[in-house]
């Protein structure tokens, strides 16, 4: 410290301290410069190759793979809603299906073309029905869903909230337009027994629908949709509705009817009994029903096989390309 007649001049010291917002100021204006201490790889030749190179290596065997686990799941898919029309009616299906008094009864033939492991499942295909439109969406309740009469708030509903001045419950337009085509097989003589227990997800008959909740009001009267419902078993319990009222996010979905318990056969002959009641013809939709087993990956599948197969031979590809290139004019770094 220097001093002139009482004057201090000047201040020398080994650490000054800088204010606390200019060193605010300074790493900020090093995060944005990019000017930080950072790991900067040099991307040579030798390691774009040899990292190209390996994604192949790795995708290529993940690929075949997962297409070998979907092409030995066994699966057998029937479009039954033109068929199942009478000839007189295939010009005009929607009053077929609308005139109650024609029988909608119907029989299909599946030939197992490979030994089928138990369990199969039974899934209904529907195409071209948009469950995922934002009105259909949101006419439920699903406080109602869980409490039942005890809670009135239904606005959410419309327009299917309320039928002869009384309260629905399961409101809304999803339980209302609710699938009601069966299916009956026969195998030879006998009957394939159906299990029609556990298709739904265990959370959703905990905790989204009440085990005190009983359908009320519901496809009676004026308002008739899709299917109806038991009045004297609780809604946790009809999982069918259960599996409906998870919407899906794709115009083409399917959907868990049931479960076949036992093995079925090469050559063997399936009869299905369809029973014809849902309304797809309105809108230009399609009906199919599906037998499947499941393997490891689940069902029947092939995208994820073609997607890393895929992935990995552009990545062989690209090394090969990039390869040449650097044999062709090397480098210099």
């Amino acid at each position: 410290m220097e001093v002139d007649g009482g004057r201090i001049l000047k201040v020398s010291s080994g650490a000054q301290s800088i204010p606390r917002h200019s060193r605010k100021h300074k790493a900020f204006y090093q995060f944005t410069q990019q000017s930080l201490p950072a790991c900067k790889p040099v991307l040579t030749p030798a390691w774009v190759i040899t990292t190209f190179l390996l994604m192949g290596v790795i995708f290529i065997p993940i690929g075949l793979i997962t297409l070998h686990a979907s092409e030995n799941v066994v699966e057998i898919v029937d479009r039954y809603d033109t068929e199942c029309v009478p000839e007189a009616f295939r010009s005009n299906k929607v009053a077929y299906i609308k005139d109650n008094s024609i029988p909608k009864n119907c029989s299909r033939y599946l030939k197992v073309y490979k030994h089928m492991k138990a369990p199969i499942n039974i899934y209904y295909q529907l195409d071209n029905y948009f469950q995922n439109h934002r009105r259909y969406v949101k006419s439920k309740n699903d406080r109602q869903l869980l409490h039942g009469l005890g809670y009135n708030d239904t606005g959410s509903c419309k327009p299917e909230e309320s039928n002869n001045g009384l309260p629905i419950v399961p409101c809304g337009l999803i339980a209302w337009s609710l699938f009601n085509d069966t299916y009956t097989l026969i195998r030879g003589r006998s009957e394939l027994k159906v299990n029609r227990k556990n298709i739904a997800w265990k959370s959703d008959r905990d905790h989204k629908f009440g085990k005190s909740v009983y359908p009320f009001n519901f496809q009676n009267g004026t308002l008739m949709g899709g299917g109806k419902l038991h009045p004297r078993i609780p809604l946790s319990d009809q999982e069918d509705l259960i599996v409906w009222m998870r919407t899906a996010a794709l115009p083409s979905f399917r959907k868990l009817y049931g479960r076949i318990e036992e093995d079925l056969n090469a050559d063997d002959v399936v009869v299905v009994n369809v029973t014809n009641n849902y309304n797809t013809y309105s809108f230009g939709g399609k009906k199919k029903l599906i037998l499947s087993t499941t393997g490891w990956l689940g069902g029947k599948n092939n995208f994820l096989g073609l997607a890393c197969t895929s992935v990995g031979s552009s990545s062989i590809f690209i090394s090969i390309v990039f390869l040449l290139l650097h044999m062709k004019n090397p480098r210099i770094l």
